[in-house]
């Protein structure tokens, strides 16, 4: 399972590796708060979600994208990181082992390149894929990459991820 966290949007994407390096998509998705909500309520909205994908898919581990942000812009890391903290509380919560993965990792697994284009992710997502066309929205993409990302270092073809 691969989580881009957002307060917004966090996307998920869930995949099974199947035989010799197939790769199949389980179930890809978003999990939404409303913006006109408290942030609490924000944070229970993204826990709730994330819970029952893990409840409902039983992935064997999590891949979660790790915080960045421009230092021009502190409060927003501040807010990432109480997102990424429900998400953690959901893994805990269910005995899924989580790894962390900069964004940088995961754009150089895939691509070759560190500092390739969100485009391009999402085409070589789709590529490993197998698929007609991107994953949409991007933090859907991104959440497949995250899980591609976690099964190519990790070597394990025999299970969710």
């Amino acid at each position: 399972m691969g989580i881009d966290p957002g307060l917004n949007i966090t996307g998920y994407g869930v995949i099974d590796i199947l035989g010799h390096q197939q790769i199949e998509i389980v179930e890809a998705g978003v999990v939404r708060s409303n913006r006109k909500h408290e942030l609490q309520n924000r944070l229970a909205s993204i826990y709730d979600g994330v819970a029952d994908v893990i409840e409902s898919l039983k992935p064997d581990y999590m891949g979660l994208e790790e915080l960045y942000s421009h230092y021009e812009r502190p409060k927003t890391s501040i807010i990432m990181g109480h997102a990424r903290g429900v998400i953690c509380l959901a893994a805990s919560k269910h005995n899924l082992s989580i790894q962390h993965y900069a964004a940088t990792q995961v754009k150089r697994v895939l691509t070759g390149n560190g500092r390739a284009p969100k485009n391009q992710i999402q085409l070589s997502v789709a590529r490993h894929l197998g698929l007609d066309e991107v994953p949409q929205p991007a933090d859907v993409a991104d959440a497949l990459a995250i899980a591609l990302t976690h099964h190519y270092l990790s070597f394990r073809p025999d299970g969710l991820l």
